[in-house]
């Protein structure tokens, strides 16, 4: 007896426009591989771990599975405060053509924003290709970060 296959989802729309979320906007942008957590700072690390994890079996070197997994820690870590009450953290991993791309975000109260003149926000730019904050939709508030593999 076989296992039957999951259902697959449409993941185009993570991949050509990770803001744009189709029709449930940012809180349900699709991706083959989502964590959800409480916003809360005790639980980044199992969120951190996900992205080191997936980083090397997608057969990224050591240094860029470091890179990842402390960028995906610096966004989560920026992210949380700026979470609604009882939010939850959401991180979506998608990988193809030798690249990740890392979706975090979190529900947010109106006039939420995310600084990027911090110190923190120049480390996610410095350990990943591309980072991106994610705000069009007026109810969460997300960042969008892409890591390419040196030997795709």
């Amino acid at each position: 007896m076989q296992t039957p296959e999951p259902q697959q989802r449409d993941r185009s729309s993570t991949a050509t426009d990770p803001g744009a979320g189709g029709p449930g906007g940012l809180a349900e942008t699709p991706t083959p591989v989502e964590v959800r957590v409480h916003a809360d700072p005790a639980l980044i690390p199992s969120v951190r771990a996900v992205a080191a994890d997936l980083a090397a079996r997608a057969d990224f070197d050591l240094d860029a599975v470091s890179d990842l997994r402390m960028a995906v820690d610096e966004a989560c870590s920026a992210l949380v405060p700026l979470a609604r009450e009882g939010g939850q953290l959401r991180c979506g991993f998608a990988m193809a053509d030798g690249r990740i791309d890392v979706i975090c975000r979190v529900p947010v109260s109106d006039g939420a924003t995310l600084r990027q003149d911090t110190f923190g926000w120049r480390v996610l730019t410095t350990l990943t290709d591309d980072a991106q904050v994610l705000d069009a939709d007026p109810e969460w508030l997300g960042i969008h970060l892409r890591k390419q593999r040196l030997n795709p």
